[in-house]
Formats: structure tokens, sequence, C-alpha cells
């Protein structure tokens, strides 16, 4: 009798396991940086028909304990996670847009995106929705927001990408992304910009937005065609300027004053000191070169970068290829200035011969 009480206990305990464990879980909150938790009620979900107390419904089945996986909106649409029985089945489907409240309480907060040399852009949730009309899958449908999608760049975003899909400016389509960097970037001021000459051959250059902005010019003339939106300036060289890159697209003495020529009026202070070549035979003192004397008599871009290029030493040229019109031979020719065959002197010095050494004398030994 007592062995049949024992077998009795054990089976009642046995069937009821699955509604005292259903007792002791707890709920499970899904956290989010930018709208209120989610919160996964046990006692709800074993309460259900289908279900019945029974754990093994979902674990290990759907979810494995031991692995504590999260699982992305996009995933379960595809039966994964909570879409196996949040299909629209069993059960209402995640992939259903009036459904997103049921699991999302709350409002969406707002969005902030980080930007380095400018200030914060602000995403609206509560704008966004009320233009959509509630409709949250018009950018969360794994195309414009992307799981796992790292930050992108402003230059991503003028090809249709993420903000860009929507803000092209096109037809009813919302704001360009381009141009209108205010909107999104609020009390954006842009800075001055230094950009620092290798070497330090000459003073840095600074370019002002605020004088470019107030001339009616719009952030997308230069972004991002010629220099993308980064906080470290896109390094170019002035024969590349000359050529029509960077800055030279309208320096170019049309549209504004040509970089050639013009140095002093984005290199502020900019005196170009003596230059000196030394002679590899060293068969003459160096050669130095003044362009104090020579910019009393002509502009840089008479010399650079037709003759020269903006970097001392870059192109070494012998007499041979200067008497052809090379080098300081371009204008040296005996017609517009002094002829650089018989007039050395006037950029050799004569190497002044050491005197002789004076003999040593040993001292006598007694």
């Amino acid at each position: 009798m007592k062995l049949l009480l024992a077998s009795l206990s054990i089976l009642i305990s046995l069937a009821l396991a699955p509604t005292g464990f259903a007792s002791e879980t707890k709920d499970i909150e899904f956290n989010f940086k930018n709208a209120d938790k989610v919160v996964f009620s046990h006692d709800y979900h074993l309460k259900q028909r289908d279900i019945n107390g029974n754990c093994k419904m979902c674990h290990n089945a759907i979810f494995d304990i031991r692995k504590q996986r999260h699982y992305t909106m996009q995933q379960m649409e595809k039966t994964k996670g909570c879409g196996a029985c949040h299909s629209g089945v069993k059960a209402f489907g995640v992939a259903d847009e009036k459904s997103c409240l049921r699991c999302h309480k709350g409002s969406p907060r707002d969005v902030v995106f980080k930007a380095k040399g400018v200030q914060d852009a602000i995403f609206s949730h509560n704008v966004h929705i009320a233009k959509t009309g509630g409709k949250c899958k018009s950018c969360h449908n794994g195309k414009i927001i992307i799981p796992g999608q790292k930050n992108i760049t402003m230059a991503q975003m003028e090809q249709g990408v993420k903000c860009g899909v929507c803000h092209n400016g096109k037809g009813k389509n919302p704001f360009a992304v381009s141009a209108n960097c205010g909107r999104c970037h609020k009390g954006m001021n842009p800075k001055e910009i230094t950009f620092a000459i290798p070497g330090k051959k000459a003073t840095p250059a600074i370019f002002s937005h605020k004088i470019h902005l107030g001339m009616d010019y719009k952030c997308n003339v230069c972004h991002t065609k010629l220099f993308p939106f980064k906080p470290t300036p896109l390094q170019i060289t002035m024969s590349a300027m000359e050529s029509g890159k960077g800055c030279g697209a309208c320096h170019n003495g049309k549209d504004a004053f040509t970089v050639a020529g013009e140095c002093t009026k984005c290199h502020p202070g900019y005196i170009p000191g003596t230059l000196t070549f030394v002679l590899p035979d060293n068969a003459f003192e160096p050669a130095l070169f003044s362009h104090d004397i020579h910019l009393g008599m002509y502009k840089c871009i008479d010399c650079h970068t037709k003759v020269f290029p903006y970097k001392h030493g870059a192109k070494h040229y012998g007499m041979g290829a200067m008497m052809e019109g090379k080098s300081c031979g371009n204008c040296h020719n005996g017609k517009d200035a002094f002829n650089t065959t018989g007039d050395c002197e006037k950029c050799h010095q004569k190497k002044v011969a050491a005197a002789p050494a004076k003999p040593v004398v040993k001292p006598v030994k007694k």
C-alpha cells in the first residue's frame, strides 16, 4: 500500500512539473538603444492552449538555453525565434506591420548619429512615423535599415544608401541629403579648414566655409564631388589643382582667381625663401635662387608649375639642359634675362681655394 502511494505521488509530481516550473519562470526583457524594451512573458505563453505548460515546445526546439541567441526581425520573419509560431498562422505574424505595437510598447525615441567635426544628426521617429502613416516597415525592411550595419558616409547616402533611399530630392520624395546639411545637423556652423603643407615649406592654406557659403555656394557644389565629408582634409598637390582637381575646379582664373600665381590669397603671410642648389661634383659653391628678387619682377605662375614643380629638389637639371631652355634656362637665355652660359659667377661664386696647411714641425730628439 505504501509503495502504491509513493508511486502515485511521483506520478502526480511529474504531471504537475510543467505548471510548477512555469510559476518560477521570469519575464525576459529585450532592451533597445532607441526604443522601449520588449517584454516576453513566460507565464502568458505557458498558459496558451497549444503550449499548455510544456516548456519543450520552445526549449530547445526553438530557443537553445545554452546559446542565448538573439534573432533580428528579418530572421523572425523567416520563422526563426519567435517567428516559428508568430507567422500569422498559429499567432499574429511578426511581419504584420499592424502588430508591431503588440510587442514594442511605448514610443520610439530619437536616434542620434555622432559625427566628427560637425553637429550630431538627429533622426526623429515621430516625424517620420507621421509621414509614413505609422508604417514602420517603410524603413525597417532589411533594405533601408539593415541590422548590424555600421554608420555610412554622406557620399554613400548621396548614392541612395540608407537615408538617401528617400532623401534624394526627386519628385515627391523628401529633400536631398546633399546641400541640405543644416536640416539634419541642426545649428551647423562649419569651421575653417587648415591644410598643413608637408615639410612646412609654406604657411598652411586656410579654407573658410563662411566666405564660400556667403557667396551663395551650396554644400553640394564641393561635397562630395570634390571633397569627401571627412574631418581630415583631402591632400591635393598644387599641380593637381592647376589641372582642375580640388580647389582648382573653381579657382581656374575664370570662375574664381587661379590657384597658380595667387599664393598669398590662400597661404597668408607666405614669404618664400632663398633656395640653395648644391652641385654634385662640388666644383663651385652652391647656386642660390632668390624668390625675393624674382617676385619683384615676375609672378609665381611664371615658373610654377610650367617650369618648376612646387617642391624644391624634385627635379635636377644640368647646365646642358639649361642651355637648351630647361629649368632656369627658360628665361635665362640672353634675351629675357642674362644667359646661363658665360655668366657663371652671377649664380655660382668661385670656390675659394683653401689656405695651404702649415707644416708640422716635429721636435728633434737630442
